[in-house]
């Protein structure tokens, strides 16, 4: 099992409740995506999953292991093994994507390895064919600042891609793409998973694009899990509980309530 989570909660310093009585499991190799309007729990549940938040109540378990329990260099082993894509990849300005595409292993590499890789990339040929299923394989030398918005992102993906994790969490991961450019992204990430035997869990503000790429999906509201379903079972009704104080703006979406929901509901942000 890749991820366990029985009664978890989550309330953060500032009094909020993010997440409660959390039960789930994903197994390994599964593809999920978690949808909910802002605010839902979406980020706060990829923390928790990334071990940079601690659940305040319930059990959590990881790759087999429960990180609450764990210190120093198990806990880094860890993380080691889950590879996180972030909305906005934190790369710097001036880093050459090389090198931020190798810093996907330096949580594996020894500390003089890691080093050298810092200094002079010791990977060309690992970094370029992170890259190449995103198209990006020609900016290999190019600087993080050179970068749009969606290529950065397409960066921060190829670097989880070369890590190799067991654990794929994506938050956001083509937020800043174009839709054409987004799908295309999403199914090289999930062909990718597929191939490799490796867990994907994505936060998704587009919902069609959670149905046509995850054959399972999350829905959270207000820090609840409001369903947990194949896609192909998601229905409008679902779709119009979770989010109930926005309009799903889809004309030609079936009228009844237990219809499967069409791939176009609510719109697509970008």
């Amino acid at each position: 099992m890749s991820v366990r989570l029985e009664g978890v909660g989550l309330t953060h310093a500032n009094g909020f409740v993010a997440l409660q009585d959390i039960n789930l499991q994903i197994a390994h190799g599964e593809r999920v995506a978690i949808i909910g309007s802002s605010g839902a729990g979406k980020t706060s549940l990829l923390r928790l999953l990334g071990t940079s938040l601690r659940p305040g109540g319930g059990t959590l378990e990881l790759l087999g292991n429960q990180p609450g329990r764990l210190r120093g260099r198990a806990l880094r082993q860890l993380r080691s093994r889950i590879g996180l894509i972030h909305q906005s990849p934190p790369l710097p300005p001036r880093q050459r994507v090389i090198t931020a595409v190798l810093a996907g292993r330096l949580g594996q590499w020894s500390l003089a390895k890691a080093l050298l890789s810092l200094c002079w990339p010791l990977d060309i040929d690992g970094a370029r064919a992170a890259l190449a299923p995103l198209d990006l394989d020609e900016k290999l030398f190019a600087r993080c600042d050179q970068l749009s918005g969606g290529q950065l992102q397409r960066v921060g993906i190829a670097r989880v891609l070369y890590q190799n994790a067991e654990l794929l969490l994506a938050d956001e991961p083509v937020s800043s793409m174009d839709p054409v450019l987004a799908e295309h992204t999403l199914a090289i990430l999930n062909q990718l998973a597929s191939q490799r035997g490796q867990s994907l869990i994505a936060s998704l503000h587009a919902v069609d694009l959670a149905l046509q790429h995850f054959p399972r999906v999350i829905g959270l509201r207000q820090g609840q899990l409001l369903f947990d379903k194949p896609s192909e079972a998601v229905t409008r009704d679902d779709l119009q509980q979770l989010y109930a104080n926005q309009s799903l703006d889809t004309p030609e979406a079936p009228v009844h309530g237990n219809s499967p929901a069409t791939a176009t509901a609510p719109p697509r942000c970008v």
